[in-house]
């Protein structure tokens, strides 16, 4: 409940508390709603409602419509985190105070993207996992949620990044046990962003396979990734998806039609979705496979 509406709006019509709580309850009773959050019944505060021309919902207005902003913008902040927009993901995220966010999903959600983030751009370990540990150890004790999933990944991403391979090895085969088991039509009631967030987990483990040289492994995943972007018509990590392929497919030492087409697709649907970051990769990554090429003539 917003109570500063109510305050606002007798502030505006200039009633004082004696008049605005006459035949309907004392002043004191008023005084305290206002200044220490102690509601009063139902009846009493529809009257007090009336008399200024609100109802009791319109005090919970401005809080839905925050919560429903705020939703918003985290959503609009994981679209700029799969773009690899690191530094305005940091930026955004800065302006959000986690004691403001009262739903348990959108606070998932914010620690997901944060331990996330932090993790990709190689922040403190105790940094990265207390978010991380917030949803394992209380937001989803049970581990019923994808959100699980995704502090499980983010915590592989942080050991790897780290170097730590045994430890990021334990986090990753927990998500690929999760990405095996995934069928669509088991989520079916699930939003959209489920569908978005299953391709983060496949894609970061299928880049990190691929840095342990298990290419027929991160190739698989590759495959599921691009198969679950056609069917649900999302096309966010098309680019990327496309890349890691398109660097597995260099390093096995595939046939140069191969490479070349792979190459193409990337420039393709990297330029679809904007994503200038997998633009640049792709550019170095073809001078870098040029190069071999001509050493080795």
């Amino acid at each position: 409940m917003n109570i500063g509406i109510f305050v606002a709006r007798r502030k505006a019509l200039k009633i004082s508390q004696v008049k605005l709580c006459t035949g309907i309850c004392t002043q004191a009773t008023l005084s305290k709603f206002e200044n220490n959050n102690r509601v009063p019944s139902l009846t009493i505060l529809s009257k007090l409602c009336v008399r200024l021309g609100l109802t009791v919902d319109d005090l919970y207005q401005e809080s839905a419509e925050t919560a429903v902003q705020l939703r918003h913008d985290l959503d609009n902040i994981e679209k700029e985190l799969m773009m690899e927009n690191y530094q305005a993901v940091l930026k955004q995220l800065a302006k959000i105070k986690i004691n403001q966010i009262d739903e348990i999903n959108v606070k998932m959600q914010f620690c997901y993207l944060r331990g996330c983030v932090n993790a990709l751009v190689n922040q403190q370990p105790d940094k990265i996992l207390f978010d991380f540990a917030q949803i394992l150890n209380d937001l989803d004790e049970r581990h019923q949620t994808i959100f699980t999933q995704l502090a499980f990944l983010g915590s592989g991403i942080m050991y790897a990044r780290h170097q730590e391979t045994q430890q990021a090895e334990f986090y990753f085969e927990k998500v690929y046990q999760h990405i095996k088991a995934y069928h669509p039509d088991d989520h079916l009631d699930e939003p959209n962003q489920y569908y978005l967030r299953m391709l983060t987990l496949i894609f970061f483990t299928a880049e990190f396979y691929a840095g342990q040289e298990k290419y027929r492994l991160s190739n698989q995943l590759v495959d599921t990734g691009v198969q679950l972007c056609s069917d649900e018509r999302v096309t966010y990590y098309l680019p990327r998806l496309k890349f890691l392929a398109t660097q597995n497919a260099v390093n096995q030492g595939k046939q140069p039609a191969t490479i070349q087409r792979l190459m193409d697709e990337t420039l393709a649907f990297t330029r679809i979705n904007q994503n200038e970051v997998i633009e640049v990769k792709l550019a170095a990554l073809k001078c870098q496979y040029n190069r071999q090429v001509a050493e080795n003539k």
